[in-house]
């Protein structure tokens, strides 16, 4: 398989679902603002939207695809329906469980609301009693968006990735009609429709994978819960999935909590929109990658060819940090503009963009820590070892909660993004270690001799852009349409500057460029 190729599949429909998303948070911004109805609906927003990452781009496929693939290529089994009659019988135990975890969760709406988001430090009960309605709204998400990562896998283990990665635009497109046609003056309003719009693009998305499952040849029926060895397997591997591949939106439930508790109106707000812009190259990248990587490892280790496994896990570092550098600079060096230009309408001041782009700066430091976990993960994942990554998750979430109780305070909205950034490389530490001493990863001479010229080339755009920023400010704190032109103007010049210095300090060369083109005609 062409990494390149596949991650340009995934990543592409991943990208346009972020921006989907960010035109999303853009009329957010403008209809509700960032105080009292935004930080209601971002709490309610919080728990399913931690449960997509989870489980739709981690631990149910981590566990899920490598059994798949395996039942799929047994010469002993019969392809396709051995995979499927292991889905099948997966979903049969799944799918009570799933509604059993909705109706506690319906039941518990007001502790669970508690914990994240420490009932607003008890100041004010009707916003939290109004987080509590619009959490029992989104809740049945959870259920939805788990049958939809059991398909997902799925489509995933028959390299059908395009699928499964379009999911995601459906939750954006009904969020915006949502807030273009159902929006009021009452912020309030506003905000409950968005937690209905959440539950039905649950719906709608399921029904996408159900209907490109068939067209597939896959139809799952149900059957009487039946608790088989694979299953006993799958539902072990799950639970140590989902915290490992989880550290980073755990790690992002407590600083939000801690936020709504501490901090002041508007803290959880700031910390949500610096978060959504630090998920795009997120999203593009590590989320591609890691789909990618998860079954193409897994396949190749089937085989017994360990050497192509550290090869795709090279290459895939590569690409990470090839994409990964220029954006940490970039949101560094001029994260104002950008949120200026995003966000700064209607409801949403100039103060707020400030403080936003703040916390923005804050996460951005660790963007590529974010990243390199979605990359090496799946090394332990192929390998049926989710109980590695789950320990390293559990010392990352410490170190999170520790940090954020020492920055909150002093640093404000700015402490738990930090906090956040620095936990997460303390995992990408762990993970790179042990993958090293085990020698199941090895980096290769292209690899370490490019990783540090991506670096320079990274710095360089930014210095360009940071001094490039000066004379353009007047725009970028401008009117609406100026910011926008300051914002394309400046991540044009760097876009052009990262790009040239590459080719400048030898991170990739002429015949590189020539190669790829080669392949994709191949293709």
């Amino acid at each position: 398989m062409n990494l390149t190729r596949a991650l340009g599949s995934v990543g592409g429909l991943t990208l346009a679902s972020r921006i989907l998303g960010l035109v999303r948070d853009s009329l957010f911004a403008r209809f509700v603002g960032a105080g009292f109805a935004s930080d209601a609906f971002l709490i309610a927003f919080r728990l399913p939207n931690m449960f997509r990452a989870l489980f739709a781009e981690g631990a149910f496929s981590a566990a899920f695809i490598p059994m798949f693939n395996r039942k799929v290529a047994d010469p002993d089994g019969d392809g396709l329906p051995s995979g499927v009659r292991f889905a099948e019988d997966a979903l049969s135990v799944l799918l009570p469980i799933l509604i059993v975890m909705t109706v506690v969760m319906e039941l518990a709406a007001w502790p669970v609301t508690w914990l994240l988001s420490g009932g607003f430090n008890g100041v004010d009960r009707d916003q939290f009693a109004f987080a509590v309605e619009l959490s029992r709204i989104t809740f049945p998400y959870l259920l939805l968006i788990s049958l939809v990562s059991l398909l997902g896998g799925i489509l995933n283990s028959l390299h059908k990735f395009w699928i499964a990665a379009a999911a995601p635009i459906l939750l954006n497109l009904t969020l915006i009609v949502a807030l273009l046609f159902f929006h009021a003056p009452d912020t309030l309003l506003t905000a409950r429709t968005q937690a209905i719009a959440v539950t039905v693009s649950g719906v709608l998305q399921l029904a996408w994978l159900v209907w490109a499952c068939r067209r597939a040849g896959v139809r799952l029926k149900l059957k009487r819960p039946r608790l088989g060895p694979d299953v006993r397997k799958l539902l072990k591997l799950i639970g140590p999935a989902a915290a490992g591949a989880g550290a980073v939106q755990i790690n992002l439930v407590v600083s939000t909590a801690l936020a709504a508790s501490l901090l002041g109106a508007g803290s959880v707000s700031y910390i949500y929109f610096a978060d959504r812009l630090n998920q795009l190259p997120l999203g593009l990248i590590g989320i591609g990658l890691g789909t990618v990587l998860l079954p193409t490892i897994s396949a190749q280790l089937g085989r017994g060819d360990e050497a192509a496994a550290t090869e795709t896990q090279n290459r895939g570092l590569e690409l990470a940090l090839f994409l990964t550098l220029p954006a940490t600079v970039a949101l560094v060096a001029c994260g104002q503009p950008i949120v200026a230009a995003l966000f700064q309408h209607g409801k949403f001041t100039p103060a707020d963009s400030a403080a936003t782009a703040q916390a923005l700066a804050a996460f951005s430091l660790g963007l590529p820590s974010y990243i390199l976990v979605k990359v090496l993960t799946p090394g332990f994942y192929a390998r049926h070892d989710t109980k590695t990554p789950v320990r390293f998750a559990m010392v990352s979430i410490a170190v999170n909660l520790i940090l954020n109780l020492a920055f909150i305070v002093p640093l404000k909205h700015v402490g738990p993004p930090l906090a956040t950034a620095i936990a997460s490389t303390v995992n990408v530490a762990l993970l790179w270690h042990a993958l090293q001493r085990r020698g199941h990863f090895a980096v290769d001479r292209q690899l370490a001799r490019r990783a540090p010229r991506l670096a320079a080339a990274a710095l360089l755009m930014g210095a360009v852009i940071w001094f490039a920023n000066k004379p353009l400010e007047p725009w970028t704190t401008g009117a609406s349409l100026h910011r926008w032109i300051a914002m394309f103007a400046l991540v044009g010049a760097g876009a052009l500057v990262y790009f040239a210095a590459t080719f400048l300090f030898g991170a990739f060369y002429v015949a590189d460029v020539k190669t790829l083109l080669r392949r994709k005609r191949a293709s």
